[in-house]
């Protein structure tokens, strides 16, 4: 079901398992988002560098991240279509606190199934639930309240 703000939820029962989403992060660590977040909802941010939107969002999704890491809630951003340098480059100026993986040809957005996510938008956001299951996503730049409006549901579960 598709919202006014554009966030499509899903009911619990009809949730599909999030794929793979692992590789080497912007600094050249490794990390596995299911193996690293079992049990947390996780929230999954597409962007780049040079996407204007993603700019303009990027300090709505840092402001949200510290305000439910208290609560468990991680953050991971799949940087998409861009080069290391200046991926990292943006992170250090908007202060991000949470890892990036580096996905330079969008193979990680591929891996999502057909209708969850259309990998030809930048920024997109999915919320994961503590399953590891798809919950929530956005296509398009995300303000704080509609971050919550995904997010918070998610936490109330049991």
């Amino acid at each position: 079901m598709t919202d006014a703000d554009g966030i499509v939820s899903v009911r619990k029962s009809d949730r599909t398992s999030a794929p793979e989403l692992s590789g080497k992060d912007l600094r050249g660590s490794a990390l596995d988002v299911r193996a690293a977040y079992r049990g947390k909802v996780v929230v999954v941010n597409f962007w780049g560098s040079w996407c204007p939107p993603c700019r303009e969002e990027a300090k709505n999704l840092v402001r949200v991240s510290g305000q439910l890491a208290p609560r468990g809630v991680e953050f991971v951003g799949i940087n998409t279509r861009d080069r290391p340098g200046p991926a990292r480059a943006f992170e250090k100026d908007h202060g991000v606190p949470y890892p990036s993986l580096d996905d330079p040809t969008g193979k990680l957005l591929l891996r999502f199934p057909p209708g969850t996510l259309n990998p030809q938008t930048l920024p997109s956001t999915v919320v994961l639930d503590r399953n590891g299951k798809i919950a929530a996503r956005r296509a398009g730049a995300i303000s704080e309240a509609q971050l919550h409006k995904m997010i918070d549901p998610v936490i109330a579960e049991k």
